[in-house]
């Protein structure tokens, strides 16, 4: 089934059975600050709202997403026996038919797959969940040699918009000098961070070479995507993806 225009199809030479979606804000029916696909039920939004906008989105998928409580952290679950929401960061599958979906709003959702599609992983990178090891825990958990992973980066607060302390520079710093790269002094204890130049970073230490996307900016398009950063108030996008059957 052919996604909503306004949506995003990840290009990336993934193998044929690994399926992935991002959402944008658009396409539901919600209003307000949430207007219109909000998928979040934390949100300041109508929770008949929301649940109708997940019905939406479940015609795209095999299966009700494997949603996580997110709380910023490192922790990885296997998506395939998640039987309710777990405070976790990352999902990982193996099954065909089950989806592993992380929800966004400036944070960076990191989508992986093998070469062979037999495992598949979304993960929630906020700095926070960046510098405490989101990504090497997801890939650790993937449990295939990193050489044949592919790496998505989905939309994310982007370099020009990501003001940080010192203390988020030295979270990245302190862990490998080369970090410094992906930060611009801005004023007085102040710096830009570039988060896909960090999960790209990332990603390399470990052996994953194969990485796309890492382009589109929340903060600086209001018209397609929730920023929490811009806006305070406002709905959640979602990241997912699955095997199918084939």
């Amino acid at each position: 089934m052919k996604i909503p225009q306004a949506w995003i199809a990840p290009d990336w030479p993934a193998p044929a059975r690994v399926k992935s979606i991002i959402t944008t804000r658009h396409g539901g029916v919600s209003s307000g600050a949430c207007a219109s696909f909000n998928l979040g039920l934390r949100c300041d939004d109508d929770l008949a709202a929301v649940r109708a906008n997940r019905t939406r989105l479940a015609q795209y998928l095999p299966q009700t997403p494997r949603w996580l409580h997110q709380v910023h952290g490192a922790t990885v679950v296997a998506a395939d026996t998640l039987e309710s929401e777990s405070d976790a960061d990352a999902s990982i599958a193996r099954n065909a038919g089950t989806v592993c979906a992380v929800m966004i709003a400036d944070c960076m959702p990191v989508l992986l797959c093998d070469d062979q599609g037999s495992v598949v992983a979304a993960a929630h990178a906020g700095w926070r969940g960046l510098s405490s090891g989101v990504i090497e825990n997801t890939i650790r958990a993937m449990n295939v040699d990193a050489a044949r992973l592919l790496a998505y980066l989905g939309p994310a607060i982007g370099p020009a918009a990501f003001e940080v302390g010192a203390d988020v520079r030295d979270a990245f710093v302190n862990h490998d000098t080369a970090a410094a790269v992906a930060f611009k002094p801005q004023r007085a204890d102040k710096w830009l961070a570039d988060l896909f130049t960090l999960g790209r970073q990332r990603l390399a230490a470990c052996g994953v070479r194969r990485v796309y996307g890492g382009t589109d900016c929340t903060v600086s398009d209001p018209q397609r995507f929730f920023s929490y950063r811009r806006d305070k108030t406002t709905g959640r996008m979602a990241a997912l993806i699955w095997l199918s059957g084939d």
